[in-house]
């Protein structure tokens, strides 16, 4: 007999090991349709995890933080199958999340073009609607941080777990950037719903700019501080020049916040107006402080 212990505190018994899947329909398949993962013992894992033990466990739904990266990290693997299939020059080097959607980097004998997006976007959302599924190869099951063998088509990628069981739950996602000659990123947002999605096209009122790819978990949960107090606010965590950036946002963005390795070493941000003004140094509790006094970026 195992016994679960779930969130609520209550408790269920089955006769024999039952994958996390297999849990959540037992509770309701409204909730095994929404999972994406499961946390067993407080550790993320794939929907196929097979619970043999006496544990806790929760069921991992796109409408909580871990849930929604999990949905981004396998957007990245959909990505990754559509330009297989559409380029076949394109050889895949790496892909995972990255802030609020995921990117994937390729290795190409003729550089892609933005107007590649069209069509590569076009084949993500067939791929979504055929609902392929996507399975874990190695045996065991590490830590959610160590890399395995995931299956995707006819293709085996090596990446950080967990991903979501199908392609049927990626619905809400969109490709916005490419970069590179012969070695090329494609950037893109992925989202629980298409409301969402919708929301994150408004124009931002604050954009947060990462010097390099060092920052970009630092410059996340800055952009994530500032929504929470009511600002609209996007990251642009691109592996670009910053110059290049913040020229870019400084045409459209009222307010830029920049975050290089001081910034982040020092837990405060660089603040500047589109006008080009500096405004200093400030801790993020004091840039939401002054936007709140402003009105200026506030919802």
């Amino acid at each position: 007999m195992i016994q679960i212990t779930l969130p609520d505190g209550s408790l269920r018994e089955y006769d024999q090991p039952l994958t996390v899947h297999e849990l959540a329909a037992s509770i309701g398949s409204g909730l095994a349709n929404a999972a994406v993962a499961g946390r067993v013992d407080g550790v993320l894992v794939d929907c196929e995890y097979m619970i043999h033990a006496d544990a806790r466990v929760s069921i991992v739904t796109p409408q909580e933080p871990d849930g929604l990266e999990i949905l981004r990290r396998s957007c990245a693997l959909m990505l990754a199958m559509a330009v297989k299939q559409l380029h076949a020059h394109a050889q895949w080097r790496t892909g995972s999340e990255l802030g609020d959607g995921f990117y994937c980097e390729f290795t190409v004998e003729r550089p892609l073009t933005p107007m590649d997006l069209l069509a590569i976007e076009g084949r993500m959302q067939s791929l979504a609607a055929t609902n392929h599924s996507i399975r874990r190869r190695t045996s065991s099951f590490p830590a959610s941080d160590d890399p395995s063998l995931y299956r995707l088509g006819d293709t085996d990628y090596l990446t950080r777990g967990p991903h979501v069981p199908t392609t049927r739950v990626l619905q809400a996602f969109a490709l916005d950037h490419i970069s590179g000659t012969l070695q090329q990123r494609i950037y893109g947002t992925c989202w629980s719903n298409h409301q969402e999605l919708q929301q994150w096209r408004l124009p931002p009122h604050v954009m947060v700019v990462s010097m390099d790819d060092r920052q970009t978990h630092y410059a996340h949960r800055i952009t994530e501080r500032l929504r929470r107090s009511g600002v609209r606010a996007l990251a642009d965590l691109r592996n670009e020049k910053v110059h290049h950036k913040i020229r870019q946002h400084s045409q459209t963005v009222p307010y830029l916040v920049v975050v290089g390795e001081k910034e982040k070493q020092g837990g405060f941000v660089s603040v500047r107006s589109r006008s080009g003004e500096d405004l200093g140094r400030m801790e993020v509790e004091a840039v939401c402080e002054w936007l709140g006094q402003t009105g200026v970026g506030v919802v």
